[in-house]
């Protein structure tokens, strides 16, 4: 049996890399899908937990992405202001968690030759396959309470970030219903994901077309 990581964060981060094309997927909403892997694993845990519709903390206990803490110092906000908040460092921060990991290896680059950015290489493309496994599994089978909820949410959060390594177009219309069990199964922040995501998208159509 292939090991997988075991935070949802560092499972999403692999599930976005495409093993045929060697490369990371999705990068524009990344840390949105990282930062929501985060919130739902706290809330999956109940060390998170819901009033008014806003995150609220439950318990003490690992913080390993310091959500907890960020929760609890401030006022109460909505799950879609905890998605957005430091979206661009999380990426950062589990790229560097896999990496000393041993999961993946990062090597610096130029684009053009003049513009710094990372290549990303898995180092043991096992370990997707194996987490794409769970994700398909989820999807088909037995009934939705007794899947996986780490595999459950992988496929929720997938589903909210657009994904396609994990859900293609076709899949995605041919499990519609299902998908919809594993995301209320999951909890809140799937949708949260969605709603940030598509503010994103339609704030860079405005700013494409001129703001219509």
């Amino acid at each position: 049996m292939v090991e997988v990581p075991e935070s949802l964060p560092a499972r999403m981060f692999l599930l976005a890399y495409d093993l045929n094309k060697k490369r990371m997927t999705g990068r524009s909403q990344l840390g949105y899908v990282l930062r929501g892997a985060a919130l739902t694993e706290l809330y999956l845990d109940g060390r998170l937990g819901e009033r008014n519709n806003k995150p609220c903390t439950e318990t003490d206990g690992d913080d390993p992405y310091g959500l907890l803490a960020q929760i609890a110092a401030s006022r109460p906000h909505s799950w879609q202001y905890w998605v957005r908040k430091e979206h661009r460092a999380i990426v950062r921060t589990v790229r560097e968690e896999l990496a000393k990991g041993g999961w993946i290896r990062v090597e610096p680059r130029r684009v053009l030759g003049l513009f710094p950015a990372t290549r990303i290489t898995v180092r043991d493309p096992r370990v997707v396959k194996s987490l794409w496994g769970g994700a398909s599994s989820a999807l088909r089978g037995k009934p939705v309470a007794h899947v996986n909820s780490l595999d459950a949410a992988a496929v929720a959060l997938a589903a909210a970030g657009d994904l396609r390594t994990v859900l293609p177009r076709g899949d995605r219309r041919r499990h519609k219903q299902r998908i919809k069990e594993l995301t209320a199964r999951t909890g809140p922040v799937p949708k949260a994901v969605r709603k940030v995501i598509s503010s994103q998208h339609a704030a860079e159509t405005s700013a494409a077309t001129g703001g219509g």
